[in-house]
């Protein structure tokens, strides 16, 4: 007897089917996975990802084969940019054998920050989330996710006070399809410019009286926060298709304020 005829298992999962019914997504949810991504500037960003990761399966194949996603993963591998992330989901169909398929990435993105007087550097961290899709016989889509915490100030408030005004920390979502490359920085840095101030990690006395001076001298409604943002993506010629939301927990109810706004670029 051979050797390989010690190992041979049926393949079950192989199978024809002959309920000729298509599956559109087909794979592993929830897979958590630690991976380096690597930012426009080449810096390196070690982090623990949440993947979903699927394939669409023809209506005469019966399983697809689960394992070969975690295979993919193991390979060796340097820091991923958005290029590697795209080669990565090229080699998922490949190895797959599928012609349309989905990479969803989800993960705490740090990024250093300095303090606006003192000049002191701390850590700032937002969730970000990248996934990359195509369908049957289309070329590879990739979209963007961040979401920024922000300080946001109630002009209202303001108006009608003798003194001082409430203010919340607000959570701004940004997502964006992408025409051509763009960093999270940057998707950052648009939500931040928007806001009534934005936040940082650690701050010094005179750091904490710019930053309230700053949201004072900045009032936005939940309103204001989405619109203006939504200024920014509609001028943005690397995006396809963009959403923007704010959600402000409120500091004076028990309950937040919230905004959304959609749209498209071509």
């Amino acid at each position: 007897m051979n050797a390989p005829d010690l190992f041979f298992m049926p393949d079950t999962q192989a199978a024809a089917d002959h309920r000729r019914l298509a599956i559109q997504q087909v794979g592993v949810k929830g897979l958590r996975y630690p991976l380096s991504l690597q930012d426009a500037s080449g810096a390196v960003h070690p982090t623990v990802a949440t993947l979903a990761m699927t394939v669409g399966l023809p209506p005469q194949v019966k399983g697809t084969h689960m394992s070969r996603f975690v295979e993919l993963l193991e390979r060796p591998r340097a820091a991923l940019s958005l290029r590697d992330l795209r080669q990565m989901f090229a080699e998922m169909l490949l190895h797959l054998q599928a012609d349309s398929g989905r990479i969803e990435i989800r993960f705490p993105y740090f990024i250093r920050k300095m303090a606006p007087v003192s000049g002191v550097s701390s850590l700032l961290d937002i969730d970000a989330g990248i996934d990359v899709w195509a369908e049957p016989g289309g070329t590879a889509q990739m979209a963007l996710a961040v979401t920024v915490p922000v300080t946001s100030l109630c002009p209202c408030s303001k108006e009608i006070s003798d003194y001082g005004a409430h203010n919340q920390r607000s959570h701004l979502s940004l997502r964006v399809q992408l025409k051509a490359e763009m960093a999270l920085e940057e998707l950052v840095r648009i939500a931040e410019d928007a806001a009534s101030c934005e936040v940082f990690g650690l701050l010094k006395r005179p750091d904490e009286k710019w930053v309230t001076e700053r949201a004072y001298d900045n009032p936005k409604f939940v309103e204001d926060l989405v619109r203006d943002i939504a200024l920014r993506l509609q001028d943005e010629v690397r995006i396809r298709t963009w959403s923007v939301a704010s959600e402000n927990f409120e500091s004076i109810h028990n309950h937040s304020a919230y905004a959304l706004i959609e749209g498209r670029n071509d």
